[in-house]
């Protein structure tokens, strides 16, 4: 996983009950997860995520999804 510009990070996963997102802070640790129905929801969705995490700040991508408190080491 490659961290993005405001120090998320996002991949999809493949589990024994469907496809899930994972919204991945600097650290590696997940702070968010979306089940998907399939692989193409899942990708369309990874993909938003994404353009997200260089479009927006640190600050408004976790008020965007509902992350809290959550701070990446470095991003203040």
């Amino acid at each position: 996983m490659s961290v993005g510009e405001n120090g998320f990070g996002v991949q999809i996963r493949e589990a024994d009950d469907g496809w899930r997102v994972v919204i991945l802070d600097d650290s590696g640790s997940v702070v968010s997860e979306r089940t998907c129905r399939d692989r193409s929801e899942a990708r369309v969705f990874a993909s938003t995520v994404r353009q997200h995490i260089y479009w927006l700040s640190a600050d408004r991508f976790r008020t965007y999804y509902r992350l809290g408190a959550v701070r990446p080491a470095g991003v203040s």
